[in-house]
């Protein structure tokens, strides 16, 4: 199932426009190329317990003031994903007012991540 979240963007005009932020697969996922960012945007404790290996933890309350920290991926491809779609939502609309080109969200969240019993990493690991 291909679902599209909206997010609105401000464009220049001053005017809103649509931003599609489709989901991507757990399954997909585990073929993404290196290139792709894969934000956790869950605590640091959240993060630390067990995420999606190779993402990067930058909770959605703090990632509208740490944007610099992943501005090598403006036009590249970011999944991002929380616990179970609240927080991720918030996220990809930071993301999309700062100029990010291919914004995707993982399907299920971390909580179905965990329900697959898929790969994770912990702090440290």
């Amino acid at each position: 199932m291909n679902r599209i979240i909206p997010v609105l963007v401000l464009a220049l005009a001053c005017s809103t426009s649509p931003l599609e932020v489709r989901e991507i697969s757990q399954d997909d996922l585990l073929s993404e190329p290196d290139s792709t960012l894969i934000l956790d945007v869950r605590t640091s404790s959240e993060f630390s317990s067990g995420h999606v290996p190779n993402a990067v933890n930058i909770p959605h309350d703090q990632l509208a003031g740490r944007l610099a920290e992943i501005e090598d991926f403006r036009n590249a491809s970011v999944v991002v994903y929380c616990e179970q779609g609240g927080r991720a939502g918030m996220a990809a609309s930071v993301l999309a007012d700062a100029g990010f080109s291919t914004i995707r969200h993982l399907e299920g969240d971390m909580s179905g991540w965990r329900e697959r019993d898929l790969p994770t990493e912990t702090a440290g690991t």
